[in-house]
C-alpha cells in the first residue's frame, strides 16, 4: 500500500470586524482561488459576489455569511486575500490629471481599512416625534436592490424598506418586522424630499473600504491623490 498523502497544515489568523466581532480565518486554497478566477473572468458582478461569499463561508468561522453587512464582507475578503496571495498587491491606476496615463502602484492590503464618515449615523430624526433606526444592508439585500444598471427611485424605496430596523413615534418604539414591506415602502414614499434625503444620506455615507494613494503622472509630473473604494477596486 502507498503511504497516506500528507495533510497540509493551513495557518489560521484572527481579526476584528469593523464593529467589534472577532473572526478567525485562513487563506483560500487553490480550489477557492479557481472559483475566484472563474468569477473574475465572467465579469459578472453577481458571480463575483457569489464567489466572495463562498470564500468567506469556507475560510472563516462565520456561519451566516448572508447576514454580514456589505462592508464586513469587503473587509473580510480583503484580509483573506492578503494572507492568500500576498499583502502587497499591484494596481494599475489611471492618472486623474489627464485621465489616460496609467501607472503601476503597490498597496499593502493589510493597511486598507473600513472608513466611517464623521457625519454618518444610523439614527434618522424625520420629525420632532418620528425617528428611524436603520440597519446596514446585507450583501444579498444590496445586490437585490442596487445592482440594476440604473437603480431608480423604486429600488431605493425597496432598499430603505429592507434596512429600517425600528420606528419610534414619540415614546412608542416598534420593530420594523411588525409591518409588511409594502407598508414600509408606502411610508418612505410619503416623506417629503428633505426627509427622504436624510434616508439617502444614511446609504451614501455608509462605512466602506477606502484607501488613498498618491500617484505622479510620468508624462505631466502632476501629483494626484486617488481614492480606492469598495470591493471592486481591490478585486483584481
Amino acid at each position: 500500500m502507498p503511504m497516506p498523502l500528507p495533510t497540509l497544515v493551513v495557518p489560521e489568523y484572527e481579526t476584528v470586524l469593523p464593529f467589534g466581532q472577532k473572526v478567525t480565518y485562513r487563506p483560500f486554497l487553490v480550489r477557492e482561488e479557481k472559483l475566484l478566477y472563474l468569477a473574475m473572468e465572467s465579469q459578472d458582478q453577481k458571480e463575483m459576489i457569489k464567489a466572495v461569499k463562498e470564500i468567506i463561508k469556507n475560510c472563516t468561522s462565520i456561519k451566516k455569511v448572508d447576514t454580514l453587512s456589505t462592508f464586513d464582507v469587503e473587509f473580510l475578503f480583503l484580509r483573506i486575500r492578503a494572507k492568500s496571495v500576498g499583502e502587497i498587491s499591484e494596481f494599475k491606476i489611471t492618472c486623474p490629471d489627464d485621465d489616460k496615463t496609467q501607472v503601476d502602484v503597490e498597496v499593502n492590503l493589510e493597511q486598507v481599512e473600513v472608513q466611517v464618515p464623521d457625519d454618518h449615523t444610523n439614527k434618522i430624526k424625520i420629525t420632532d416625534d418620528v425617528t428611524l433606526v436603520m440597519k446596514y444592508p446585507s450583501i444579498d439585500t444590496f445586490v437585490k436592490n442596487n445592482l440594476s444598471e440604473n437603480p431608480g427611485m423604486d429600488d431605493i424605496f425597496q432598499l430603505a424598506a429592507d434596512c429600517v430596523s425600528q420606528i419610534a413615534n414619540g415614546e412608542e418604539v416598534e420593530d420594523a418586522k411588525a409591518y409588511k414591506k409594502a407598508e414600509l415602502v408606502n411610508f418612505f414614499e410619503s416623506m417629503n424630499s428633505a426627509q427622504f434625503q436624510m434616508v439617502q444620506k444614511f446609504f451614501e455615507t455608509m462605512p466602506k473600504l477606502s484607501h488613498t494613494i498618491s500617484v505622479t503622472n510620468p508624462k505631466t509630473k502632476v501629483k494626484s491623490d486617488v481614492v480606492l473604494e469598495g470591493l471592486a477596486s481591490f478585486f483584481a
